[in-house]
């Protein structure tokens, strides 16, 4: 190859990644414009949103839309904030989450290294739990809350919960650990090591990528669902998600945009903390998953 030819293929190259990479930053901005919306107009007096423009950046810089939204702001029939219902997620994602993966994992340890008759048959219904769509489950979950006695209560949350996402976790895990050498496993009762010796022990250690998995997906589920808050939650338990559209709905006359916007980041920032953290490990994870399944 001639030193034009080399200089032209060089050329071409160069040019093609800086237009693939102009691509993806016109495409980024493009996604990201609704986040600069509300993050300039969630620090911005009202009167700049109803009587200037949204996308300008504001006149008067002010915080007090986030201490209204977080503190003060009026949902329902009380001035209480999203304060106590952004506990109450905590309260119910954090268990939910904790309890669902170590059941999922437990689960396909079990369908993959303790194989028993009927194992198939009991994974195929686990998997075919996770393609039942939500309202299916509304009016038998309620009947079963009242029965237990959790109904509008965040443990109701949480058992819900970990109900519904049990058949993702037991995928993700059994997919995880069908890659695994069942001689380890062997080796270990051999050596005299139970079941949950041989789970806490060997694969429990050499599950953090697919924990990782399961932690991003069961807690973005979770805190993002607004069906089921809305269906079994009570008054005082009710999630983040179900109380940002009753501060929307509560709001009269002149809406307060700058207070929805503000709240409306607060109820995104848990998730968002989530994938800035660990979202570098969830393609990780699952690409580990996917060698066998």
């Amino acid at each position: 190859m001639s030193a034009v030819s080399q200089g032209t293929a060089v050329s071409n190259g160069r040019f093609t990644r800086v237009l693939i990479h102009v691509t993806l930053l016109v495409f980024a901005l493009f996604y990201l414009l609704p986040l600069f919306v509300m993050l300039v107009n969630s620090v911005k007096p009202l009167g700049e949103i109803t009587g200037g423009n949204m996308m300008a950046l504001p006149k008067v810089w002010t915080i007090q839309p986030w201490l209204e939204a977080w503190s003060t702001a009026q949902i329902g029939v009380q001035p209480t904030g999203l304060r106590p219902y952004f506990i109450n997620s905590i309260e119910m994602v954090v268990p939910a989450v904790a309890i669902s993966t170590l059941m999922g994992a437990l689960n396909g340890y079990v369908l993959t290294k303790w194989r028993f008759r009927g194992d198939t048959v009991l994974f195929g219904l686990m998997l075919f739990s996770c393609f039942i769509p939500f309202q299916i489950v509304l009016i038998p979950m309620a009947r079963l809350l009242g029965l237990m006695g959790l109904a509008g209560t965040v443990p109701g949350l949480i058992f819900v919960h970990v109900v519904y996402g049990l058949g993702f976790t037991t995928l993700y895990f059994r997919n995880y650990y069908a890659a695994f050498p069942t001689e380890l496993v062997r080796a270990a009762q051999i050596d005299g090591a139970g079941f949950f010796r041989i789970f806490t022990r060997i694969l429990l250690p050499l599950s953090g990528p697919i924990i990782v998995v399961t932690v991003i997906w069961q807690f973005t589920n979770i805190w993002n669902d607004f069906l089921f808050g809305s269906s079994f939650s009570g008054q005082a338990s009710q999630p983040m998600t179900v109380a940002l559209n009753n501060l929307v709905q509560s709001s009269t006359g002149v809406k307060a945009y700058n207070v929805h916007f503000a709240g409306a980041i607060l109820a995104a920032l848990p998730t968002l903390f989530v994938y800035i953290v660990s979202g570098r490990f969830f393609v990780r994870g699952l690409m580990a998953g996917s060698v066998k399944g």
